[in-house]
């Protein structure tokens, strides 16, 4: 069954991939396009000789970014398709289309826009090449921290569940994950290397773009997931378990 389920999660994945590389060719190139004219501008201003090209933009802007986009997608549906096995009939007596679509909007809040907010993406040419090593550990302890925090609130919520509700355990539980990333977040340092005259609408609109084809990947994940999975699992009830009992859905 976990195969089967592999399986899709990786189709649905890789056609998440396709939609998101859309969405990325039509709102997220042009503002990569529009930030490379600002930095080679202003290596021309201060006189430095271009770097070579060693793959070109127009294969960036296709291939390379299909590229990446489809393995991303394919990973992240196989990575999404293993932890609804394991969740599925543990956060409540729900149908396996309700339970992917929960997974997800939990997924992308602790994955991507939760850690988005301590540290946006940037366009190149906003960033120094020497800081990215520390940039990449900061982001991931923001994105590990995360995860984590969602974990103990999601468990928190379940625990609340038989003595305060649905509705006030997953308030709780809410704000159980906001105070410990907001801890989190407080401690780590901030990170800010946009030179001041480049431009804040071609950064909006960059980090508009971002969080938009992670949205793309993570609702067709999350939607397409439960869909094919839906007669799979359908003779098949789950356990909901509260408190450490179990009650038949």
């Amino acid at each position: 069954m976990v195969g089967k389920l592999l399986l899709r999660g990786m189709l649905v994945g890789i056609a998440a991939g396709i939609l998101a590389f859309i969405f990325a060719h039509i709102f997220g190139e042009p503002m990569v396009d529009k930030a490379i004219a600002f930095e080679e501008a202003a290596s021309q201003a201060a006189g430095e000789a271009a770097e070579p090209e060693l793959v070109s933009r127009a294969v960036q802007s296709t291939i390379g970014l299909a590229t990446g986009v489809l393995v991303y997608g394919a990973a992240l549906g196989g990575i999404f398709s293993l932890v609804f096995a394991y969740v599925y009939g543990r956060i409540g007596a729900l149908s396996p289309r309700a339970t992917s679509a929960v997974l997800a909007v939990l997924g992308f809040i602790a994955v991507i826009a939760a850690p988005f907010v301590k540290y946006p993406a940037s366009p190149p040419a906003t960033s120094s090449g020497e800081t990215i090593a520390v940039r990449t550990e900061l982001f991931m302890v923001m994105i590990v921290a995360s995860v984590a925090a969602m974990i103990i609130a999601v468990n928190v919520a379940r625990r609340l569940i038989a003595t305060r509700g649905s509705w006030n355990a997953s308030i709780i539980g809410g704000l159980v994950f906001v105070v410990l990333l907001s801890v989190v977040g407080y401690l780590l340092p901030a990170v800010n290397e946009v030179p001041e005259n480049f431009s804040a609408v071609v950064m909006w609109q960059f980090r508009v773009a971002s969080i938009g084809i992670q949205l793309v990947i993570w609702t067709v994940i999350g939607l397409g997931f439960g869909w094919l999975v839906e007669g799979e699992l359908a003779g098949s009830k789950p356990q909901a378990k509260v408190q450490g009992r179990t009650a038949k859905a």
